[in-house]
């Protein structure tokens, strides 16, 4: 089933993929598509964008739930995937780190890092780095919206207590996204419903901002 909504740039399309709920995202800008976690069902994906020209794959992090469609997805567009250098090889062995996928991604066409920028039509993403939840993890932040994975969930954050996670490195992540990410800016999660980081900043108790 798939969501959309307007934003300045572009259109927003959501699929809710896989064993476990995974939200994959597709944002559309100019006829051109990003595909965000294609978690599952890359082929099935793959047909209902085939109004779009999918231009780019990116996986926010390496966890299967996340990548196990982007092999399907990557055959029937010809697309590009993109994901941190980090989390490369957990995507590439999926089937085997995690329980949720049956398909290993495929070795990425590009490596991103803090600063890059992935453009899709008149649409551009800035990447941040934001590990934690896994060491690779990164959040896209573009105009008004950001892709922010297991990072930030409604109400919570990701978990730190599976493979290569990291209490520490969250904490700190979660410090620098409430300092970069503009209040207004609509949160897409990695699962469940989709938030606002004014919400977030003022509910979540792991970002609540502390009031003197």
């Amino acid at each position: 089933m798939a969501e959309e909504s307007g934003r300045a740039a572009g259109e927003l399309r959501q699929f809710v993929v896989g064993p476990i709920s995974t939200n994959c995202y597709a944002y559309v800008s100019d006829g051109e598509c990003m595909v965000v976690d294609p978690g599952d069902a890359g082929a099935d994906i793959a047909e209902r964008l085939d109004d779009v020209h999918v231009s780019v794959i990116v996986a926010t992090h390496g966890h299967g739930d996340h990548v196990s469609g982007v092999a399907a997805l990557k055959e029937r567009t010809g697309a590009p995937f993109a994901m941190s250098e980090a989390d490369a090889e957990l995507a590439e062995h999926a089937s085997v780190e995690s329980q949720f996928a049956d398909t290993d991604a495929p070795a990425p066409d590009r490596l991103l890092a803090e600063g890059d920028v992935v453009e899709v039509g008149r649409a551009r993403f800035r990447v941040i780095e934001a590990p934690g939840h896994t060491p690779g993890g990164i959040v896209l932040l573009g105009e008004g919206i950001a892709f922010v994975g297991d990072t930030i969930f409604a109400g919570s954050a990701g978990r730190t207590d599976l493979k290569g996670g990291d209490a520490a490195a969250l904490t700190r992540t979660l410090a620098h996204l409430k300092e970069v990410i503009p209040p207004e800016t609509m949160l897409c999660c990695g699962h469940g419903d989709l938030t606002s980081m004014e919400r977030e900043l003022s509910a979540n108790p792991f970002l609540r901002e502390r009031r003197g």
